[in-house]
């Protein structure tokens, strides 16, 4: 491979690894760095929905994520006090839907996919414990400047992805002073096995259950053998972070036994283990990048967790970039602006949405009346129909 097809990742995340496996689908070859000196598997369960599932399987990974993942029958709309509001059908319905699977699946074992190919692909190299500390625009492309441990280290390329996540360094490099934002939230997480979860409550549906101040998700990962369980909470703790570890009686005490359901109050109960994070995001920025350097994923667009949408962002953002290096394969900044241009407008559309669910999953019991009316209304396959913009995306084949 030619040294002018180069191009440098900042980032092993998941926006970080997808791009280089897309780049390489594409003839580049791709440089990751991360300050990390092992990825270890990391978080809890994520929702995948087929505008992700879609960009992976074309990776080549259905095999493998399949093998872990579970494709859930639908998601159950619950009121806090246990009334299913609305079942939105998943499973061969949603598959037959968008052409691609809805799966949910944990964290680490996508990471591990993601890492493995990279791994296996002759045109990706792959640097673990090396941070990025600044960078150089030049007339042959641009020079990443690095440290490994005490030893400064260089790497160029023709163009330089920035994908290190919601407190980006680089971005701030790029100008972009907006900081994030604590949105007055926090959400707690657990693993807990299958066989703890209540009778009732165990099977293949995303649970999603509505309250006052609060809203709880669980579902299975692991094959089925784990459940994740996220609860999120009106919250002023705001410490930055990912795995602050969370005390079970705090988490207890914004599901009062008046306000929610003993099925609801029975799965915060489980967990003798808790983490939680503080939540913030950004509001849209007016650029992402300058030159032969771009932001993808959280970097350019860290979203609220309420439309289950972050990790998928960051997906389809590494296909539509790697596309438009497809088409210019010598015009590194243009390609990066037609890429800029393609995904502003649905990545905002996305963070809007997941401020707007924020507002509407806690709202207080007057105002929920109207909220659980509509829901009861429409019915499941309606709300699924709702989303039909954000599932059915699709990226632009390979050549």
């Amino acid at each position: 491979m030619a040294p002018s097809r180069n191009i440098v990742i900042a980032g092993a995340g998941i926006g970080g690894l997808t791009a280089a496996l897309a780049l390489a689908q594409r003839g580049f070859r791709v440089v990751v760095l991360d300050q990390a000196e092992r990825l270890e598997e990391a978080g809890a369960g994520i929702q995948l929905s087929p505008n992700a599932t879609r960009t992976l399987i074309g990776l080549g990974l259905e095999e493998r994520l399949a093998t872990d993942a579970v494709t859930p029958s639908a998601v159950e709309i619950c009121a806090s006090r246990g009334s299913v509001l609305a079942r939105l059908p998943l499973g061969e319905y949603a598959a037959a839907r968008y052409g691609a699977p809805y799966w949910v699946t944990h964290r680490g074992d996508l990471q591990a996919a993601l890492l493995d190919a990279v791994r296996a692909s002759p045109d990706i190299v792959l640097k673990l414990g090396t941070r990025v500390e600044d960078f150089v625009v030049h007339g042959n492309g641009i020079s990443v400047g690095c440290r490994h441990g005490a030893t400064p280290a260089d790497e160029t390329g023709i163009a330089l992805i920035c994908a290190d996540g919601l407190w980006s360094r680089l971005r701030l490099r790029l100008g972009l002073r907006e900081r994030p934002a604590f949105r007055g939230r926090t959400a707690w997480r657990a693993l807990i096995p299958a066989a703890s979860m209540p009778a009732e409550l165990r099977g293949d549906t995303v649970r999603l259950w509505l309250g006052h101040g609060a809203h709880l998700v669980h579902y299975p990962v692991k094959s089925g053998t784990l459940i994740n369980i996220v609860a999120i909470v009106d919250d002023r703790w705001d410490k930055p972070g990912w795995s602050e570890p969370g005390d079970p009686k705090d988490i207890a005490a914004h599901f009062a036994s008046w306000r929610w359901s003993k099925l609801a109050r029975a799965v915060i109960a489980v967990p003798e283990r808790w983490h939680k994070w503080a939540l913030y995001d950004l509001p849209p920025l007016k650029r992402w990048g300058d030159g032969p350097v771009t932001l993808i994923g959280d970097a350019a667009h860290p979203m609220l967790p309420f439309l289950a949408q972050g990790a998928a962002m960051a997906i389809e953002d590494a296909a539509v970039l790697a596309a438009a290096f497809a088409r210019t394969p010598d015009d590194a900044p243009g390609a990066m602006r037609r890429y800029e241009r393609e995904r502003r407008r649905r990545t905002r559309k996305a963070q809007r949405g997941a401020r707007r669910n924020s507002r509407i999953y806690h709202l207080s019991t007057a105002e929920a009346v109207m909220r659980n009316l509509t829901l009861r209304t429409l019915g499941g396959k309606m709300l699924l129909r709702s989303y039909d913009w954000l599932y059915d995306w699709r990226p632009t084949p390979p050549k």
